[in-house]
C-alpha cells in the first residue's frame, strides 16, 4: 500500500447495477464519485439474480460476487433474515486479509459487527431505512397473511437486531435527519450524520408551461404502491375525472383490470427509462402519496427534477427537506382538491427557480464523496 492511497472495502446487499431501484442508484453513484476521488475500492456484493456486471470493475481494485442464502434455513435465527441471508465466511476471510476500513450499504451487510474480529476495524453503515421501522409498515400495509407473518417476524427480530449493534460500527450514515435522531435517540448510536443520497446527473430542466395528465410512478410488484396507486384511482381521481397514468414495474392482474376500468385511467407497464423520464416531465402533475416512512424515496427525487408540480403527502416527505417544492395534501379530499387547482396552472421560471435552489443544497456527489473521505480518513 502506497503512503498516502486510500483503500476501501464496500459490502453491498445486492448488486449494484443496473443503478434501475433507490438502493442500487445510491451505491452505484457513491462508487463511481468515491473512485472518482481517488479512492481505491474493493467491491463485495451478494448475488441472486442481477448477475455479475463488469461495469463495476471500471470503478474497483476488485470486485468478489458471493451468494445469498435463500434457503428457508436462512429464516430459523433470531438474526433478521436480511441479515443472516448474507453471512459468509469467505466473504469474512477476505476482509480479514488486510485491515482496510469497511462500508457496508445497509444494515443487510452487517453481521461482521457481531464478530470479534473486527472489533478493531474501522466500520461504517450506510443506513438506507431504520429497517425495523420499513418492516413494521409492510406488516401494516400487507394483506396477504403469509408475508404478514413474515414482515412481522421480521419487525421484531430487526428491532432488537438495530438496538444491538448501535453502538459496535464506527459511524452510520442515514439518508434523512428523521432516520438520524431515530438512531440517535432511540437507539443510542454515539455517531450518525446524513449523507445524502448519490444520485445520476439529472440536470433540474423541467419542461415549462403545461402537462397534459397526472403521474404515479413507482415499482408496482411492492404491495404498498400497489396500494398507492389504487386508492389514488378510486378515491382521488373517480371524483375527479382528470387523466391518471399509473407507470412502474410488473403491476398485477388486479391493478391492470382496476386502471383500465374508467376512460380517465390507463396504466403503463414495466416503461423503458427514456420513456418514464419522458411521462415524468411531460406530466401536469406528479401525484405521490406513501404508506410507509422510511429512508429517501427516489420516485421523489426523479420527479423533483424531472417534473411539473408535485402533489405529495405528508408520509412520502418525512424527513426530507422537501415540502416547499411540494403541495402537501394528506387524505383523497385533499389530494383531489390540489390536483384541481393545479391542473391548469403554468409551470413557470419562477417555480423551476425554486426548485433549483432546493435541490442544489443537498445533492452533490463530489461534495458527498469529499465528506465520507473526511470521516474516514480526516481531511
Amino acid at each position: 500500500m502506497t503512503h498516502g492511497e486510500k483503500y476501501l472495502h464496500i459490502l453491498h446487499f445486492n448488486v449494484a447495477y443496473p443503478a434501475d431501484y433507490g438502493g442500487a442508484i445510491d451505491a452505484f453513484y457513491k462508487l463511481k464519485a468515491l473512485h472518482n476521488a481517488g479512492v481505491k475500492i474493493f467491491l463485495h456484493c451478494f448475488e441472486y439474480g442481477r448477475g455479475r456486471q463488469p461495469i463495476l470493475s471500471q470503478f474497483c481494485e476488485e470486485v468478489f460476487y458471493y451468494p445469498r442464502n435463500t434457503d428457508a434455513t436462512a429464516a430459523l435465527s433470531t438474526l433478521p433474515y436480511i441479515v443472516n441471508s448474507r453471512k459468509n465466511e469467505a466473504l469474512l476471510n477476505n476482509l480479514l486479509k488486510n485491515d482496510y476500513p469497511i462500508f457496508m450499504e445497509g444494515v443487510h451487510c452487517t453481521y461482521l459487527l457481531n464478530d470479534e474480529r473486527f472489533k478493531k476495524r474501522r466500520t461504517y453503515v450506510r443506513l438506507h431505512n431504520v429497517e425495523q421501522e420499513y418492516y413494521k409498515g409492510l406488516y401494516s400495509t400487507s394483506t396477504h397473511w403469509g408475508k404478514k407473518a413474515y414482515f412481522l417476524q421480521e419487525f421484531v427480530k430487526l428491532k432488537y437486531y438495530e438496538a444491538s449493534i448501535a453502538k459496535k460500527a464506527t459511524a452510520f450514515w442515514a439518508v434523512t435527519d428523521n432516520d438520524v435522531q431515530f438512531y440517535r435517540q432511540n437507539l443510542g448510536a454515539p455517531d450518525v450524520d446524513v449523507l445524502p443520497l448519490f444520485l445520476p446527473d439529472w440536470p433540474c430542466k423541467t419542461e415549462l408551461g403545461l402537462g397534459g395528465f397526472c403521474l404515479y410512478h413507482a415499482d408496482l410488484s411492492i404491495e404498498a404502491n400497489e396500494k398507492a396507486a389504487i386508492w389514488l384511482i378510486e378515491k382521488v381521481f373517480q371524483p375527479l375525472k382528470l387523466p391518471l397514468v399509473i407507470a412502474g414495474k410488473n403491476p398485477s392482474a388486479k391493478l391492470e383490470q382496476i386502471a383500465h376500468k374508467d376512460a380517465h385511467t390507463c396504466l403503463v407497464a414495466n416503461p423503458a427509462d427514456l420513456e418514464l423520464n419522458d411521462m415524468i416531465a411531460k406530466a401536469q402533475i406528479n401525484v405521490l402519496p406513501a404508506f410507509n416512512t422510511g429512508g429517501m424515496k427516489l420516485k421523489l427525487l426523479h420527479a423533483l427534477y424531472s417534473g411539473k408540480f408535485l402533489v405529495a403527502n405528508s408520509t412520502m416527505l418525512h424527513g426530507t427537506p422537501f415540502a416547499e417544492a411540494c403541495t402537501v395534501a394528506n387524505s383523497a379530499e385533499e389530494f383531489t382538491q390540489a390536483i384541481a387547482g393545479l391542473y391548469n396552472e403554468y409551470f413557470t421560471e419562477l417555480h423551476l427557480a425554486q426548485r433549483k435552489t432546493v435541490l442544489g443544497q443537498t445533492f452533490d456527489n463530489d461534495a458527498n464523496a469529499q465528506k465520507m473521505i473526511g470521516w474516514i480518513w480526516g481531511r
